[in-house]
């Protein structure tokens, strides 16, 4: 029953959220940007620093990083480093790469993973961060308009409940 409450308050506070719908679509776009970034500890303040930048919403932005969650860590750091390899044309088995690997299957805190690939060089964080951004890219785009749609439809219907609220106040 709390989690129902939980659920239906975060529902509330998200449909009730202020703005253009072109300004928090793109906050949130940026948000899922953002964390698709094999940057763990550090996604929540690029997705803001960027928010802050475009001057769009930096609460959608800060929720879009919740795209990276514990259970998605792995595929996107897997995905990450293989498509960045590919682009590079590094090689895509690295003991380092498995030993991040075998640090996210085991739940190693961020900190530590984040150590362990910048320890590795700049060119294993480089096929890192390439790879992030070009998922980040590929997967901001659709959800942008995908949000607009969202909140554009959020918004024709607070309107329209608006209205109708106001027309039962005046029959009263």
């Amino acid at each position: 029953m709390k989690f129902q409450r939980q659920l239906k308050y975060y529902y509330l506070r998200f449909i009730r959220l202020r703005g253009e719908p072109r300004e928090l679509a793109l906050g949130m776009a940026l948000g899922i940007f953002s964390g698709m970034m094999p940057i763990l500890p550090f996604q929540t303040a690029l997705a803001v620093a960027l928010a802050i930048f475009f001057k769009v919403s930096k609460i959608t932005a800060a929720l879009g990083t919740w795209v990276s969650n514990p259970f998605n860590w792995y595929f996107l750091y897997y995905y990450s480093y293989k498509l960045g390899a590919f682009i590079l044309g590094t090689p895509e088995k690295s003991p380092v790469f498995s030993s991040v690997m075998t640090s996210i299957r085991s739940g190693e805190e961020s900190m530590v993973i984040l150590r362990e690939i910048l320890g590795a060089g700049g060119i294993f964080v480089s096929t890192f961060l390439l790879g992030g951004l070009v998922m980040g890219f590929v997967v901001a785009t659709p959800s942008y308009l995908l949000f607009l749609y969202i909140f554009k439809h959020i918004r024709t219907w607070r309107r329209a409940r608006k209205g109708h609220r106001n027309r039962r106040l005046q029959e009263q």
